[in-house]
């Protein structure tokens, strides 16, 4: 039986992924004849991938699986320039010795994604400080920049707000620069690698363009460029940070319940094109998922997206004790609970120890940081919104006793539906 091949351009249109693609038709043929080289950067500015890069790791995932050869390129050099990108002011650029560091830890954290020994079509990583810590000034002058109009630079979208809007700080010419950077990543990794299609962020569309027009200059090559849809949260703010956080790809950042808890509690109006996006799954299939309201139930599109996405990127040991979490707080009777139940939270939720003696509610909210202050949380008590070991507390000068300390060490305090912090008395 002669297996059906697949035309990846049309599964990342049928998944909502693609959102623009140079010269489709052409592309689509050249990647159903022969297998090619194609690269995605990320830039070094933490320690850790977050949720906001999953979309381009799935891709490079899905080319990998076809036979294509997927080239990551971590951005030493770029990443102490900072790129402008629809950003009202200049990133934060950190120390070289940082970035090093960063280069190594997120290397080891592509493993999770990409296969690096598989022969012909194995991963690689590359680091642009190799070549651009030795290019000197008058090199990048005359044998890059002369291919760059400024007429052309400073009417690119992510230039010109950063130009024209009174509200913003404008654009240094390190910033500016930035784009002449990336466009020579992709011509190095062209003629070097044969790399002949670069992959980003819809954000990244002016300087895939860039490096393209550059190529077909100094190279004389024809290659393409490729942008996946942002993912884009109710508010309208970029997906990948939380209001108050980011959801980091790294365990020891935001561990395995956490993330698997982020996952839960996608909004409704959002779940199914979350699954379709994020997922290998047919859309026909999604569609037979239980359309109700957001909830924690395991039939729950939102669960299903909680179990795929924490195994693809925590593994199966970690998607079982997150799962195991999540029945002892939201299913489980606490007074069925063992003493080793409360040793598994305690590893994996937020905690704090205390003294084994009289403490009052109040004092423990504001320490466990439930509370911002000993008045807010005689509010929060008051408007019955916590609760110890799933009991409801109304009572603003409730002191603990023995009754609520279970196996003489744990107490589970809850803050509203979701919000827990387990107590440890010592």
């Amino acid at each position: 039986m002669i297996k059906k091949k697949i035309n990846i351009i049309k599964k990342l249109e049928n998944h909502n992924i693609l959102y623009q693609v140079t010269n489709k038709d052409n592309l689509s043929k050249i990647l159903n004849e022969t297998k090619i080289n194609l690269y995605c950067g990320f830039d070094l500015t933490a320690d850790s991938l977050h949720i906001g890069h999953l979309i381009q790791l799935i891709v490079l995932k899905y080319f990998q699986e076809l036979g294509h050869k997927p080239i990551i390129l971590l951005g030493g050099a770029t990443s102490l320039i900072g790129d402008p990108s629809f950003k009202l002011k200049k990133r934060k650029i950190n120390p070289i010795d940082h970035i090093n560091i960063w280069f190594h830890k997120i290397s080891l954290q592509l493993n999770n994604f990409l296969d690096f020994n598989c022969g012909k079509n194995s991963a690689i990583i590359i680091n642009n400080y190799e070549w651009f810590h030795k290019m000197n000034i008058l090199f990048f002058l005359e044998k890059i920049g002369k291919y760059f109009n400024v007429n052309h630079m400073i009417n690119k979208d992510a230039i010109k707000k950063r130009m024209i809007n009174n509200n913003i700080e404008g654009i240094s010419y390190t910033e500016f620069s930035y784009n002449l950077l990336q466009s020579y990543d992709f011509a190095y990794l062209n003629k070097k690698f044969n790399v002949i299609l670069q992959i980003g962020g819809s954000d990244q569309w002016g300087h895939i363009v860039s490096g393209i027009d550059l190529i077909k200059k100094i190279n004389k090559k024809k290659v393409f460029g490729l942008t996946t849809n942002l993912i884009i949260k109710n508010d309208g703010t970029k997906f990948g940070k939380t209001e108050k956080k980011t959801i980091w790809l790294d365990s020891q950042k935001t561990n395995p319940y956490k993330f698997f808890q982020f996952w839960l509690n996608i909004p409704d109006s959002i779940i199914f094109n979350f699954l379709n996006m994020f997922t290998n799954y047919e859309s026909k299939i999604i569609n037979t998922f239980n359309r109700k309201k957001n909830n924690i139930k395991k039939n729950s599109p939102q669960y299903f997206l909680a179990e795929y996405m924490t195994k693809m990127v925590h593994g199966e040991n970690n998607l079982i004790i997150s799962k195991k979490i999540t029945n002892l707080l939201f299913y489980k009777n606490i007074n069925d609970f063992s003493e080793n139940d409360f040793l598994i939270l305690l590893k994996n939720i937020k905690n704090i120890y205390l003294e084994n003696k009289n403490i009052d509610l109040k004092s423990i909210l504001v320490l466990s940081k439930l509370a911002s202050s000993k008045n807010k949380a005689s509010i929060l008590i008051k408007s019955n919104s916590i609760y110890i070991n799933n009991e409801n507390i109304s009572n603003t000068i409730f002191i603990f006793t023995k009754f609520y300390k279970k196996f003489n060490h744990f107490s589970l305090l809850r803050k509203g539906k979701k919000k827990f912090c387990l107590i440890y008395w010592k």
